[in-house]
């Protein structure tokens, strides 16, 4: 019991001193976050951790990567992508001008990824993408567009099995143990903070994707976000979610309907 008092202290300390919201994450994941955290800043306990962050800016941005979960890889779930290309691009191509939001960007694998199919289906020119997370080191990293080298036989793999149609190695350069994209691909991609636990929507989209974020939310704070994509889709827009995600107990299962069940593609009604 001491262990849950002293991470509720320290959620809301978060929130007090930094603005940042955890207190509708889920708790399991919360606990076992924080706990890699107190052996990487040398923390005994939660409630020294607390008031390392209190005092120490710089301690609260290192614990900052570990609540934040930055963990993605390019073309993930490469199913996904391939029923956007499929079942959901054919009609992204009726309007003239497109929006799409990227919620929980991360370090921004899943933003180009977007592009780059955006790019082969000829939508790229006429879209305009809004990447956002509440991790700034994050942002900074997405905006780079530079990518461990290690991780390209398997970024290569999923853009083949999400209907690629070219040579993945066009899209980038390579140096030394790292991969820089290019920049046309992040031409029209605007990264911004923004909170789902706090913020409110800020602009009109077609499409949004929020995938493996929702899992590390409470239901509360799930219908919450659920909500802000709700109201930003335009009319009959589209939801992409995590694999591991779902509307079905949500508040909104009924403000929906499935495009593609499996791959976990929705569209407003």
């Amino acid at each position: 019991m001491p262990d849950e008092i002293e991470l509720r202290l320290l959620i809301e300390a978060i929130y007090l001193r930094y603005s940042y919201d955890f207190r509708d994450y889920s708790k399991a994941s919360l606990k076992r976050r924080v706990r890699q955290a107190q052996a990487q800043l040398e923390c005994p306990t939660i409630s020294a951790l607390q008031e390392r962050i209190l005092h120490e800016p710089q301690a609260f941005m290192q614990l900052l990567q570990y609540l934040t979960i930055p963990v993605s890889e390019m073309f993930r779930d490469p199913g996904y992508f391939l029923a956007l290309r499929e079942q959901v691009v054919p009609l992204l191509h009726t309007y003239p001008s497109l929006k799409i939001w990227v919620a929980g960007c991360s370090t921004g694998e899943e933003v180009y990824s977007l592009a780059i199919l955006l790019h082969e289906e000829e939508l790229l020119e006429r879209t305009m993408i809004y990447a956002t997370d509440i991790n700034p080191h994050s942002l900074e990293k997405a905006e780079q567009g530079i990518f461990a080298l290690d991780n390209l036989r398997t970024y290569t793999q999923n853009y083949q099995l999400s209907g690629g149609k070219r040579a993945f190695s066009d899209y980038y350069s390579a140096a030394y143990d790292r991969v820089l994209f290019d920049k046309f691909l992040r031409s029209n991609v605007t990264f911004a903070d923004h909170s789902l636990a706090t913020d409110s929507v800020f602009a009109e989209t077609h499409l949004v994707s929020c995938r493996n974020v929702l899992i590390y939310f409470n239901r509360d704070l799930q219908d919450r976000a659920l909500g802000l994509f709700h109201e930003s889709l335009c009319h009959r827009g589209f939801l992409g979610l995590g694999s591991k995600e779902s509307l079905d107990f949500s508040a909104y299962a009924q403000q929906f309907e499935a495009v593609s069940r499996p791959e976990r593609i929705f569209r407003k009604r």
